[in-house]
């Protein structure tokens, strides 16, 4: 709850006792609180406010909608005079309404105070009433009063039970002193002190401190009143003791952020204690430490060292890091921040060498991956400091293990730029600030334009032009591929669709991944936009990898989606053929009927004979299965004649046209009529 809350935060209970009829509103209007005093002046009770019959129906009819709009929407107090009240009985209560804001259980409300004509007039006649109301108050809650100055001129026996004061000693003392002297406590008490003096009243949670010096809660109340006899204000302090309550949330709180086996940190309260070092800015070092083939170490050793293991080896990191903090990621991985330099860090390898743990007489080789990343000259946030952390653990393993390393600057410079990818990502999708190009594809034999590749394009103010090969891995990793596919696929949808009105029937080719036909509506989402976008199945062209064609031969649902959409006209190429794991079975299995030879191999032809059997020997493969063979990469008139010899069908690369522009397409195709 922010401070402002706070100031305006209302006990139920003090609503309930108030003295005057009392009740509170939400901001939909909706009755909250409805005091007794309500129910008897009115003759309504909470239930008679239903949706149907809402207070602005019935007690406060005679509100204009103006009147009703600055009640609901008040943000600071305000007085409606003479104000006709109708009652259950359909009688009219002339009075005045006090509105406060308020809030109730942490909801943004209203607290209206009536006070009645007639009531005052009865006051004299219902003094015992009013001391009783009084009574209840001061038996129920601590209370404390204080002068203008804020010197304590009263208070009752709860206070002083729980204070451990005497009324001797505590008569005189100032607000202040009954509060630690804290820095954090002198904030709160200068906020309630100013708050009072503004003529508000301020609520919440406070810490207190009795005379001998220990702590509890409280919730206060402190409420400014003005004494016309002695012309100066007063403020009365109501309390309600929480401390059990605050006990029991600090347990908790402790149980939720402390790894109970060994008594470190848990990685939700590393992430807290680390953003808390960096907004001060703090230097350390971010050690992340793994036991390798943790598993097996429990499997090879009896059940003593299994239970034993850990706690051994946390005594271990706290006996060789000491005065830095540590933490439990999971069974086996640990962290340490540390202000220590590398070297020492290392040397805590050699430290466990010397210091083993045993089963029984025998040491356990215990072996750790570790790595070090600094904030905030590597990285500056604690997201960034684990994902640097696992890839050179990663790296680190690579290599054999039980060692800890760092990256390097261009290392931790990649990390940072996929991190803002993955965010600045996330914006373009939202503001469509992705772009599409598109590449011809031609018949090797006429030279005509067959179709055209959908290749999304991206340039971020912030980071400038990011490609497609450093864009798709990322939204692929991050679950983002999905909305790139279908913004991808209506866009070419939607193209298709133009051009054949200009009078073109010219293919678009769309890249899709494995991830996104795991959707079992992935089909039907394909199909949906085709309807939309009025474009003709037969004109729409989906390429696969070889992975995707590796993944999707074990998954029936993701063949069966694929036959689907070939039923309805849709050609499916299986793109940079050669570079994956080739399988002759996916080739059956899979409705391919277009087989595109990747330009790593194109880009070498000339120079290798080997290069020039192996795609003959690709050419005659796909023709052999009575398949489309196309070409990608295609840069010089050499390449493409070698190619025609072979028998391929198509190409596609710079020769032809860079990516470009749907409107430059519609050139081309006209320049070919």
């Amino acid at each position: 709850m922010s401070p402002n809350q706070k100031n305006y935060y209302f006990n139920e209970e003090l609503a309930t006792l108030a003295p005057f009829p009392s009740f509170a509103l939400n901001r939909n209007g909706q009755v909250v609180i409805w005091n007794d005093l309500s129910k008897r002046y009115f003759g309504y009770s909470i239930d008679d406010f239903s949706e149907i019959s809402t207070i602005k129906d019935s007690l406060l009819s005679t509100f204009s909608d103006q009147s009703w709009h600055r009640l609901l929407h008040r943000k600071e107090l305000l007085r409606f005079e003479n104000v006709q009240l109708l009652t259950k009985e359909d009688t009219i209560i002339q009075g005045t309404l006090i509105v406060t804001p308020c809030f109730v259980e942490g909801e943004p409300c209203i607290l209206v105070t009536c006070l009645i004509d007639e009531f005052f007039k009865r006051l004299d006649d219902t003094t015992q009433e009013l001391n009783d109301l009084k009574n209840g108050l001061l038996s129920t809650f601590m209370m404390v009063t204080l002068d203008s100055e804020g010197f304590i001129i009263n208070c009752n026996q709860p206070f002083l039970k729980t204070s451990h004061w005497t009324p001797k000693r505590v008569l005189g003392k100032t607000f202040w002193q009954l509060f630690p002297e804290t820095e954090e406590s002198l904030k709160v008490t200068e906020t309630i002190w100013r708050t009072l003096n503004s003529g508000q009243t301020w609520q919440g949670e406070v810490k207190k401190v009795t005379k001998d010096g220990l702590l509890y809660w409280v919730h206060l109340t402190a409420i400014p009143t003005y004494s016309q006899s002695e012309q100066s204000y007063r403020y009365i302090l109501i309390e309600k003791d929480i401390t059990h309550e605050k006990e029991l949330q600090l347990q908790l709180e402790k149980i939720a952020y402390i790894d109970t086996e060994t008594g470190l940190m848990n990685v939700h309260r590393l992430e807290n204690v680390v953003t808390e070092m960096i907004e001060d800015e703090r230097h350390f070092s971010f050690v992340y430490l793994s036991i390798d083939k943790y598993y097996t170490l429990k499997e090879l050793h009896n059940n003593q060292v299994k239970n034993n293991l850990i706690v051994e080896f946390t005594k271990r990191m706290k006996i060789y890091f000491q005065d830095s903090y540590m933490a439990r990621i999971n069974e086996n991985d640990f962290v340490v921040i540390t202000p220590l330099g590398e070297w020492f860090i290392q040397g805590f390898l050699t430290y466990l060498k010397q210091n083993p743990i045993y089963d029984g007489n025998t040491a356990v080789p215990i072996s750790i991956s570790g790595g070090i990343t600094r904030s905030p000259q590597d990285q500056s946030n604690f997201a960034q400091l684990m994902k640097a952390s696992l890839a050179t653990i990663s790296n680190v393993r690579e290599a054999g293990g039980d060692n800890i390393g760092s990256l390097s600057n261009a290392t931790h410079k990649a990390i940072n730029r996929k991190s803002i990818i993955e965010k600045r990502l996330l914006l373009a999708l939202d503001q469509q600030d992705l772009k599409v190009l598109y590449q011809p594809l031609v018949n090797i034999h006429t030279g005509k334009i067959i179709a055209a590749e959908a290749l999304v394009r991206w340039e971020d103010e912030e980071i400038g032009v990011v490609s497609p090969d450093e864009l798709i891995p990322i939204a692929e990793e991050t679950g983002l591929i999905n909305n790139i596919g279908s913004f991808m696929i209506e866009e070419a949808c939607k193209q298709a669709a133009e051009w054949q009105k200009e009078g073109f029937d010219l293919k678009v080719s769309i890249n899709l991944s494995v991830r996104e036909f795991r959707d079992k509506n992935m089909a039907k989402s394909i199909l949906n936009i085709l309807s939309k976008t009025n474009c003709p199945a037969n004109l729409i062209q989906i390429e696969i990898t070889e992975k995707f064609a590796l993944e999707a031969e074990a998954e029936t649902s993701i063949i069966k989606q694929m036959r689907k959409l070939e039923s309805e006209g849709i050609v499916f190429v299986l793109d940079d053929f050669g570079t994956g794991y080739a399988s002759f079975r996916y080739m059956q299995l899979l409705p391919i009927e277009i087989l595109k030879i990747d330009q790593m191999f194109v880009a070498s032809l000339l120079q290798s004979e080997k290069t020039q059997r192996l795609i003959n020997g690709m050419v005659q493969f796909g023709k052999s299965m009575n398949l489309t063979v196309l070409a990608e990469g295609v840069e010089t008139n050499e390449q493409r004649e070698l190619l025609k010899d072979y028998g391929c069908d198509a190409i596609q690369g710079f020769l032809i046209s860079k990516p470009v522009t749907e409107s430059e397409i519609s050139k081309l195709l006209k320049n070919e009529k």
